[in-house]
C-alpha cells in the first residue's frame, strides 16, 4: 500500500468527456498513469498522450516536475509533446497559408514549455523558422507568429544565439530599420536583437553594425507603448553589453539626439504612460548614466595634484575676501590658510586634503563643493560667513557637511552600484537635469543649513542632523518630483517639525495597521481557548484537591478532600488523613449536588473568615473561598494551599454555575495561549509537519562535569 503522502487527489479533463477524479500515486510511472486514464476513456495509443496543467501556465507533466502536483489540481489529457511537435512541424510546411498561420500561432503558444521545445528543436524545427525569416515571403501575420515562436524557443537556452547566420541577423535588423512595417513584427524583432546583444560581444558588434540608431530613436517617438518599450530595451542592452568606448559613443549620440529631454517630455511627464517594463529601462539608463561619476567617487584627493590643490584653494578664495598674500611670510600665509579652512569646516585645517581621503565620496565631494561655489556664489558665501560668525559649537561645518551630504546622495542615487535586473526605482528628476548630483547638492546643502538652525544643533548633533536631512531627501524623491524646482519646493516645505509629525503619524499608523488584524484574530481565537481553559478547570476539579481546616483546638489543622464527579453533577468531600493518596469518590461520604449551589464567595465575605476574625491574615484571606447552597446559612468553606489552587477552584466553580472565569491565573493563561496560537497562525508552516505527541526526552549525559560544584566554595 502506498503511503498517504504519496497519493495526490486530482481531476483530469478531456474535451467531450466527463472529468476523471483519480488518486495519483506519485510512485507509479507516469506512463502507467496515462495508460489507465486512456483505458477509462477507451483511447487507443496511450503513448500519443500526455498530461498538462489545465489552468495557469499549461506546463506538461513530466517525471521531473510531477512532484509539484498538489491536491485538487486539474490536469488535461492532451497530445504528447513529440506528437504535437511532429504535427506542428508538418503544419508549418503546409501549402495552405491558413494552416501555416494556425500552426505557427499554436507553436508560439506551446513553445513556452521546455518539454515541447526540446521535442521541436530535436526535429530541427528552429532551423525551419530561420529559413522562413530569411526568405521573408510570408504575410505580416504569419511572419509575426514565426518570430514569436522563434523567440520563445530560443529563450530556453537549448540553442545558442551564436549559431545564427549573418543573413538572419541582417534580416531581423532590416525589420527594425524599415520605416513602414507592421509594428508587431518590429516589436518581436527588437526583442530578438536585444537577446542577441546580451548573449555575446561578437553578436553585439554585428547588431551594432546593422542597426540604424536614428531609426531606433524614432521608435521611441511613436505612440505605440509596446514598440517604444522594446526600442528602449534594445538601447539599454547595447549600453550594458558594450565596452567603455562603445558606451561613451552611444551616450554622445543619445545626447545629440536629446534623448533625455525627449524621455522627460514625452514619457515621464505622463506617469500613467510608464509601464513596469519601461520603468525598469529608465532605471537602468539612470544607473548607467550616473555611474560615470564612480571614478571620482572612488578616488581620494592627491595633495601633489596641482589641479585638485587649485580647486581646494578656490573654495577658500571664493568664501573670503582675500588679503594680498604676496607680502606675507610663508608661516603667516600658512596660518591664514589654516584659519580660513577651519572656518570652511575642514577638520584638518592645516592639510584639508586629508578630509577628502575618504572614499567614497572622494573627489566627488570636492566637485560638488566647487560646483556650488561657482554656480551659486552668493548662497555659498552666505552659508560660510553665517556659520563662521556663530559660536564654535553651534556652527554648521560646510566642508564636513558637504562631504557627508555627497556620500548620502551617492547612496540614495546608487552611484557605483550595477543596475539590478528587477529594479524600477528611477527618479523622474534625473531626466529633467543634466548635472543632477551637483544640482541636488546645491539645494540640499542649503536645506542642511536650514535644518541645522531649526534643530538648534551643535557639533554633537551632527549625525542626528544628517539623518533628518537624509529623510527629507528620500521622502521628497519618493514623491517622484518631475523637475528640480518642484523638488526644491517640496524638500524645503518638509522642515524638521514636519518630519517629527510624519514620524509620529507613521508610528501610530503602523500600530493601527498591525493591531486590528491581530486583535481580530485574538477575538476569533478567544472563545476556543477559553473553552480549553474551562475544560482544564473542570478536569482539575474532577481530579480533586486536598484542603485544610482552621481549628482553634488543635495545633495542626485537619485535612479534607473535595472532588467533582465525572458527570459534573455532584461535589464529593470528606475528611482524610495526612498521608492519604487521592481518595476515590466512594470514600468521600459527603456530597453536594451542583444544582443546589447558589453562589461562590471569596476572601472576607466567606462565612469562616467572618467567624474567625482573629485568624484573618492577608495570606489566609487571599486563599479562602466558600460555596453557599440550599439556603444561605449552609456553606462549604475552603482554604486553598496555594494561589494556583485557589484560582483553579474558583474558576471551576464559576464554570459549573455558568459564570465567567475571573481569576488572574485565567487571564495569564489566556494571554499565553493567545500569544502562542497567534505566532503559530502567522508562521508559514506549509509542508512543516506538527507532531501529535511531544518529542522524547533525551537520555542524560554520561557525566555532569559541566555543572558547577557548589561544595567547593571559595574560602
Amino acid at each position: 500500500m502506498p503511503q498517504q503522502k504519496d497519493i495526490v487527489k486530482i481531476a483530469i479533463q478531456m474535451p467531450g468527456a466527463y472529468p476523471q477524479l483519480i488518486q495519483l500515486d506519485q510512485k507509479k510511472p507516469l506512463t502507467a498513469v496515462i495508460k489507465e486514464v486512456c483505458d477509462k476513456w477507451n483511447l487507443p495509443g496511450p503513448d500519443n498522450y500526455a498530461l498538462q496543467y489545465a489552468d495557469g501556465i499549461q506546463t506538461y507533466i513530466t517525471e521531473s516536475n510531477r512532484i509539484d502536483i498538489k491536491n485538487g489540481s486539474i490536469l488535461r489529457l492532451t497530445k504528447a509533446p513529440g506528437r504535437c511537435a511532429e504535427d506542428l512541424y508538418k503544419g508549418i510546411q503546409s501549402s495552405d497559408s491558413g494552416v501555416r498561420c494556425d500552426s505557427l500561432k499554436l507553436l508560439a503558444d506551446v513553445s513556452t514549455d521546455i518539454t515541447f521545445a526540446q521535442e521541436f528543436i530535436s526535429r530541427d524545427g528552429h532551423s525551419l523558422l530561420v529559413k522562413i525569416v530569411e526568405d521573408a515571403h510570408e504575410a505580416p501575420l504569419i511572419m509575426t507568429h514565426t518570430l514569436s515562436a522563434f523567440m520563445e524557443l530560443m529563450d530556453h537556452g537549448i540553442v545558442s544565439w551564436e549559431n545564427l547566420s549573418s543573413v538572419f541577423i541582417k534580416k531581423i535588423a532590416s525589420f527594425v530599420n524599415a520605416k513602414v512595417l507592421d509594428t508587431s513584427i518590429q516589436q518581436v524583432s527588437l526583442a530578438i536583437l536585444e537577446s542577441m546583444v546580451l548573449s555575446s560581444s561578437s553578436l553585439f558588434n554585428e547588431v551594432k553594425q546593422e542597426i540604424t540608431l536614428e531609426r531606433l530613436i524614432s521608435h521611441l517617438q511613436v505612440t505605440n507603448q509596446q514598440l517604444q518599450t522594446k526600442a528602449m530595451a534594445l538601447l539599454m542592452a547595447m549600453l550594458l553589453a558594450g565596452g567603455e568606448a562603445d558606451r561613451q559613443e552611444l551616450f554622445e549620440f543619445l545626447e545629440k539626439r536629446n534623448l533625455r529631454q525627449y524621455i522627460h517630455k514625452n514619457i515621464i511627464h505622463s506617469s500613467s504612460s510608464v509601464g513596469d517594463e519601461m520603468a525598469h529601462y529608465l532605471y537602468v539608463l539612470q544607473t548607467v548614466r550616473l555611474n560615470h561619476l564612480e571614478a571620482r567617487m572612488r578616488t581620494p584627493l592627491d595633495s601633489y595634484n596641482q589641479e585638485q590643490r587649485d580647486m581646494l584653494h578656490g573654495l577658500r578664495q571664493a568664501a573670503f575676501e582675500m588679503e594680498s598674500e604676496s607680502g606675507l611670510s610663508n608661516e603667516r600665509r600658512r596660518s591664514l590658510c589654516a584659519k580660513e579652512f577651519k572656518k570652511l569646516g575642514f577638520s584638518n585645517n592645516s592639510n584639508p586634503g586629508l578630509d577628502l581621503s575618504r572614499c567614497p565620496p572622494g573627489l566627488l565631494a570636492l566637485d560638488t563643493m566647487a560646483y556650488f561655489a561657482s554656480r551659486y556664489p552668493d548662497a555659498y558665501s552666505r552659508f560660510v560667513l553665517e556659520n563662521s560668525s556663530r559660536e564654535d559649537k553651534h556652527e554648521c561645518p560646510f566642508a564636513r557637511s558637504s562631504i557627508q551630504l555627497t556620500l548620502i546622495l551617492c547612496e540614495i542615487l546608487r552611484i557605483g552600484e550595477p543596475p539590478s535586473e528587477t529594479g524600477s526605482d528611477y527618479h523622474p528628476i534625473f531626466f529633467a537635469q543634466d548635472r543632477l548630483l551637483e544640482e541636488l547638492f546645491c539645494i540640499c546643502i542649503q536645506l542642511l543649513n536650514k535644518t541645522w538652525k531649526e534643530m538648534r544643533a551643535t557639533q554633537e548633533d551632527f549625525d542626528k542632523v544628517m539623518q533628518v536631512v537624509r529623510e527629507q531627501i528620500t521622502r521628497t524623491l519618493s514623491s517622484k518630483p518631475t523637475s528640480l524646482e518642484l523638488f526644491k519646493n517640496k524638500v524645503n516645505a518638509l522642515n524638521y517639525s514636519e518630519i517629527l509629525k510624519l514620524r509620529q503619524t507613521e508610528r501610530l499608523h503602523q500600530e493601527e495597521t498591525l493591531s486590528p488584524p491581530v486583535l481580530e484574530l485574538k477575538e476569533r481565537l478567544k472563545p476556543e481557548l477559553l473553552e480549553l481553559i474551562r475544560q482544564q478547570r473542570l478536569n482539575r476539579l474532577c481530579h480533586g484537591t486536598l484542603f485544610r481546616k482552621i481549628s482553634s483546638r488543635r495545633r495542626q489543622d485537619k485535612l479534607w478532600y473535595c472532588r467533582l464527579s465525572p458527570n459534573h453533577k455532584v461535589l464529593h468531600y470528606g475528611d482524610v488523613e495526612e498521608q492519604t493518596e487521592t481518595p476515590s469518590i466512594e470514600a468521600l461520604q459527603e456530597k453536594i449536588p451542583v444544582a443546589d449551589i447558589k453562589n461562590v464567595v471569596t476572601g472576607k465575605d466567606c462565612p469562616h473568615m467572618k467567624e474567625n476574625k482573629g485568624k484573618q491574615t492577608k495570606e489566609v484571606l487571599d486563599l479562602a473561598f466558600s460555596i453557599t447552597y440550599d439556603v444561605e446559612e449552609y456553606s462549604l468553606n475552603f482554604i486553598a494551599s496555594s494561589r494556583t489552587d485557589f484560582c483553579l477552584w474558583t474558576d471551576g466553580l464559576s464554570v459549573l454555575l455558568g459564570k465567567e472565569m475571573s481569576s488572574e491565573s485565567m487571564h495569564s493563561e489566556l494571554e499565553i495561549l493567545l500569544s502562542m496560537e497567534i505566532k503559530l497562525r502567522l508562521l508559514d508552516l506549509e509542508n512543516v509537519p506538527i507532531p501529535d505527541t511531544a518529542p522524547p526526552i533525551p537520555k542524560p549525559p554520561s557525566n555532569f562535569n559541566f555543572c558547577y560544584d557548589f561544595s567547593q566554595a571559595e574560602q
